[in-house]
């Protein structure tokens, strides 16, 4: 491979190769992903299953919740009672109301 003097390139020659490498390298790592996945699927198929059938059919990014509360004025504003409250559920309950008054009706 031949040897490369950086020092002979301006700033805007360099930050335009980081720039072309930077996106020859997702490209390159799009295409290998994409290609485990082909063949994950095939080997998948020949023992006569999906992949989603395999995983679970879950997602990478995982399952979403089902929310368990609600705003009692916007209904369009659920909370699933993971993570941190959001403010309108730390305002109900600072105005005398409890997680029961904001459950969902099943």
């Amino acid at each position: 491979m031949t040897e490369i003097n950086w020092d002979a390139f301006s700033l805007d020659e360099l930050r335009n190769i980081q720039k072309t490498a930077t996106k020859a390298i997702e490209s390159f790592e799009a295409r290998k992903r994409n290609e485990a996945l082909a063949a994950v699927e095939a080997r998948a198929a020949e023992l006569g299953f999906s992949l989603s059938e395999l995983t679970g059919g879950a997602k990478a990014k995982g399952i979403k919740s089902t929310p368990k509360y609600c705003h009692l004025e916007n209904p369009a504003k659920t909370w699933t009672g993971r993570g941190r409250q959001p403010s309108w559920v730390k305002d109900a309950l600072a105005n005398g109301k409890s997680l029961e008054d904001l459950r969902i009706a099943k």
